[in-house]
């Protein structure tokens, strides 16, 4: 895979439940992260004392995270909306060159912030709430 643009990977908000999707506004860094729990399996008869894990055992979730500008958009007024709701809606990552992450997503924190000589910026967390979907490109 070639070096890539990181404005080019996107989040996407489903903005009214039919699998309309649009780019969160005003994002400047985005980031993914996969995780998936250990299940600890080890026993005396663990060959060579070394730890074992349970194939496929432990919970998976996905984080995704983004800083930006607040530009008051439909897309900001979606994402309050979702957080004062506690919704689960869908949710698209685009990873260019790659694959799109589908799925639905809590948003857990919404940051605001702003000098009085910059312009007014926010953070938002969301975290995975259910089975997610891959689509490679």
């Amino acid at each position: 895979m070639a070096a890539q643009s990181g404005k080019d990977l996107l989040v996407k908000v489903d903005m009214d439940g039919t699998g309309v999707f649009e780019t969160l506004a005003g994002l400047r860094a985005t980031r993914l992260s996969f995780n998936a729990e250990q299940v600890d399996v080890t026993s005396l008869e663990s060959a060579g004392g070394w730890r074992e894990l349970l194939a496929g055992g432990g919970v998976k979730s996905a984080g995704i995270s983004g800083s930006g500008i607040f530009r008051d958009a439909a897309t900001d007024a979606r994402a309050r909306q979702i957080f004062f709701d506690g919704a689960v809606p869908d949710f698209q990552v685009v990873i260019p060159d790659f694959g799109i992450v589908e799925g639905a997503f809590q948003i857990t924190a919404i940051e605001y912030a702003g000098s009085h000589d910059g312009e007014a910026t926010y953070e938002v967390a969301l975290a995975s709430a259910g089975r997610l979907v891959f689509t490679a490109l």
